[in-house]
């Protein structure tokens, strides 16, 4: 399957919210694992969920625990985004002296691990995010087509597109609802829907193949 052309098509994007304790630690490292294998990106799985841990756990840290923050994940243009949203002001600083007193491996591991990083403030907090690049293969079209469609369809339902912890039901429920909503589109308009079925998973079988 020819692989998709980044710079044109939507990017991929998960929204997962979560609070700061230490047990979402474990979730979190799921989920980003979960998110990065359904979308071929296998490859960065360890060094994503470290990203991850770690920002989520400067958020507990230095933001306190309890604390409601989210991590958003995109793939676009050869590189993965992670960005840890909280609702402190507070831009944390990188040096050796401040690593060494308060955070310990923290943001001076991320920031030799990582392409690029930074920080941004907003109206509500702020946001810290990182950059790694992609490895070849890119996500293919199909893929990128889907996650858009699934995405939109939730943004009409006023629902996030969000990941399960257990693989393989990342996105079961929205594509369910998604796939059943288009048969009664097919029905409407006089169409078979086992026969819509029947042609897509041909499709399907030859596109993987």
């Amino acid at each position: 399957m020819a692989d998709c052309d980044v710079s044109s098509a939507p990017q991929l994007r998960c929204v997962l919210p979560f609070e700061a304790v230490p047990l979402e630690m474990r979730r979190l490292r799921q989920e980003v694992a979960g998110v990065l294998r359904r979308w071929k990106a296998d490859a960065l799985v360890e060094e994503a969920q470290l990203v991850v841990t770690e920002l989520a756990t400067n958020v507990l840290v230095h933001v306190g625990e309890g604390s409601v923050a989210t991590v958003i994940l995109e793939a676009r243009g050869g590189r993965l985004r992670i960005e840890v949203h909280d609702k402190s002001h507070a831009i944390p600083l990188v040096t050796e002296t401040e690593c060494g007193r308060e955070c310990g491996r923290g943001l001076h591991l991320i920031a030799g691990l990582v392409t690029d990083w930074g920080t941004a403030l907003s109206v509500s907090g702020k946001a810290v995010w990182c950059e790694l690049e992609l490895p070849e293969p890119r996500f293919t079209s199909e893929i990128c087509r889907a996650e858009y469609v699934l995405q939109t369809y939730q943004d009409r339902l006023g629902r996030p597109l969000l990941y399960e912890v257990q693989a393989p039901t990342w996105h079961a429920q929205p594509a369910v609802e998604l796939i059943a909503d288009l048969l009664q589109w097919a029905a409407a308009r006089g169409c078979d829907p086992d026969d819509l079925l029947d042609q897509a998973l041909v499709r399907y079988e030859g596109e993987a193949a």
